[in-house]
C-alpha cells in the first residue's frame, strides 16, 4: 500500500484514531469519537496507592487497550495480534504483512519514535500507531497524533516495539478483520452503560467519588508533601489531565461529540441536550487546569482548597450528568429490545 492509497486522519488519542483507521481499510467508517463512546472509554480514577515519579496517579480514561477491547467485542470485529520475543521474527513477519497488500497496528513506546517532538516524548509503552508500508529500510507510519504520514527507520520501529517497563508492548502486532455488527444502536447503548457504571462506581478511587477524594486529599497535599512537592504534584495532575493522552477536558470534549452522533443515530435530542451540559463540563475541567497552572507559577491567590472546591463542582456535575444519561441509556435500550420483538413477531 502507497501513502496516496491509505486516508491518513490524524486524531485526538492514539488507540481511538488508530482503530478508526484500521475500521476504514475494513470498510466500516466511523469517527473518532464514535469510537471511543463504544469503547466506553471515559473515566476518572485517583489512585494514591500506585505511584507515579513519586505522587500519586490520575487517570481521565479507562485502561490502556480497554477502548479497542471493547469496540471490536461490541462490533462482533476479531483481532489477530501478537507478541514476540524474537525481535527479527517480529520484523519478519511484519514485512510478510506488509508485502500481502496489508495494513498493521503496532503497539509502542513514545520514548523512541524520532518524529515525535523531542519535548514530548515521556516513557509510554501503549502508543498506538499503524504501518502502511515499507521501502528499503524504512517504514512509512500513520501514527493518528501527527498531521500527516511520516518515516520511520527500522533500528528506530524496533527499539519501540521492544521498549522495557511498564506496559512493555513486547513487539505486539494486530489486524482487525471485518466486523459483524454495522448497526451501530446497541455497540453504542452498551458503551453508555459502561462508562455511566464506571462513573457512578461506589468505590473510592473512581468516576466521580474519586473526583472527590482527590479533592479531599489535595486539601492536605501541603502538609503531606511540603510545599514544594506538593506544587510538583499539582504540576503531574495538569499534565496528566492536559498533556497525556488528551485529558480530562479534551476527553470530555470528545465523548460529548460521541453524544451528538449518538442523537442522530436515534433520533433522540436528550442525546443533544446532554452533549451540551458535557462540553460545558469540559470548559470546567479546563478552568481547573488553567487555575491550577496559576498556583503553580504563584500567580493571584489561588489555593490548594480553592481548586479542591472546583473539583468538587465537577464531581457533583458529572454525577448528575452520568446518571440522566443512563436513565436515557436504559429507555432507549428498552425501546430498542421492543421493537426488535416487534419486527421478529
Amino acid at each position: 500500500m502507497t501513502d496516496q492509497e491509505f486516508p491518513h486522519q490524524q486524531s485526538a488519542h492514539c488507540e481511538t484514531g488508530a482503530a478508526a483507521s484500521l475500521l476504514r481499510q475494513t470498510g466500516l467508517s466511523l469517527s473518532e469519537a464514535m469510537v471511543f463512546g463504544i469503547g466506553g472509554g471515559l473515566f476518572f480514577g485517583y489512585v494514591p496507592f500506585v505511584k507515579l515519579n513519586g505522587f500519586p496517579l490520575m487517570t481521565y480514561r479507562c485502561r490502556p487497550g480497554g477502548i479497542f477491547s471493547r469496540l471490536t467485542k461490541s462490533l462482533q470485529c476479531s483481532v489477530k495480534q501478537k507478541k514476540y520475543r524474537d525481535k527479527e521474527q517480529s520484523m519478519v513477519e511484519l514485512d510478510a504483512m506488509l508485502e500481502q497488500g496489508g495494513v498493521v497496528g503496532l503497539q509502542t513506546s513514545v520514548f523512541w519514535l524520532p518524529y515525535i517532538p523531542p519535548a514530548l516524548r515521556f516513557h509510554f509503552n501503549a502508543h498506538n500507531l499503524i504501518v502502511v508500508a515499507k521501502e528499503g529500510e524504512r517504514y512509512l507510519i500513520s501514527d493518528p497524533v501527527m498531521p500527516e504520514l511520516v518515516w520511520c527507520d527500522r533500528e528506530d520501529l524496533l527499539n519501540a516495539r521492544f521498549a522495557q517497563g511498564a506496559l512493555a508492548p513486547k513487539g505486539r502486532c494486530y489486524t482487525l478483520d471485518t466486523p459483524q455488527i454495522t448497526d451501530l444502536r446497541q455497540p453504542a447503548l452498551r458503551g453508555i452503560k459502561t462508562v455511566c457504571r464506571d462513573m457512578l462506581a461506589p468505590v473510592p478511587i473512581g468516576g466521580v467519588r474519586g473526583m472527590r477524594f482527590m479533592a479531599k486529599s489535595m486539601r492536605g497535599w501541603q502538609k503531606k508533601y511540603g510545599k514544594r512537592r506538593s506544587l510538583s504534584c499539582l504540576a503531574q495532575l495538569i499534565r496528566m489531565q492536559e498533556e497525556i493522552g488528551t485529558g480530562g477536558a479534551g476527553f470530555r470534549f470528545i465523548y460529548s461529540a460521541f453524544l451528538q452522533e449518538a442523537a442522530t443515530l436515534f433520533d433522540e435530542p436528550q442525546f443533544e441536550q446532554l452533549a451540551q451540559r458535557l462540553t460545558l463540563i469540559g470548559d470546567q475541567w479546563r478552568e481547573f487546569a488553567l487555575q491550577a497552572t496559576r498556583c503553580c507559577k504563584g500567580r493571584g491567590e489561588v489555593t490548594f482548597d480553592g481548586l479542591a472546591q472546583i473539583v468538587e463542582k465537577n464531581a457533583d456535575d458529572e454525577e448528575q450528568f452520568f446518571r440522566e444519561l443512563r436513565q436515557l441509556g436504559r429507555q432507549l435500550e428498552r425501546d430498542l429490545k421492543t421493537s426488535k420483538r416487534v419486527v421478529a413477531s
